[in-house]
């Protein structure tokens, strides 16, 4: 098992057994608004430390944002399997390049 299925697995058993005084069970307790508001959160603060700090700093935003979508993941009964399936079709996809938009042209 790797670091990210322990971090899931860990979640999955907040979510069962509520710990006191856990970050975990306190998203839980307050809901999906709160764990998505936070997803959100977590994706600025990726797209800031990408522009102006460091590849430590990146690398913690990053994690932050991994930890939430997998607390996300957890409370709609979406597990790192069913990521994977969708993983693995698109890894044998080739020359999937998707054409650009057009802009939107004002009248």
């Amino acid at each position: 098992m790797n670091e990210l299925e322990e971090m899931y697995q860990t979640i999955l058993d907040r979510k069962a057994n509520p710990e006191e005084g856990s970050y975990t069970t306190y998203l839980f307790e307050k809901g999906e608004e709160k764990i998505l508001k936070k997803v959100g959160e977590e994706c600025t603060e990726v797209i800031i430390a990408a522009l102006h700090q460091t590849k430590a700093d990146q690398v913690n935003e990053i994690n932050d944002l991994l930890y939430h979508v997998l607390v996300l993941m957890a409370e709609k009964g979406i597990t790192l399997e069913d990521v994977n399936k969708v993983v693995a079709q698109r890894n044998a996809k080739t020359h999937n390049l998707k054409p650009e938009r057009k802009p939107i042209t004002r009248y």
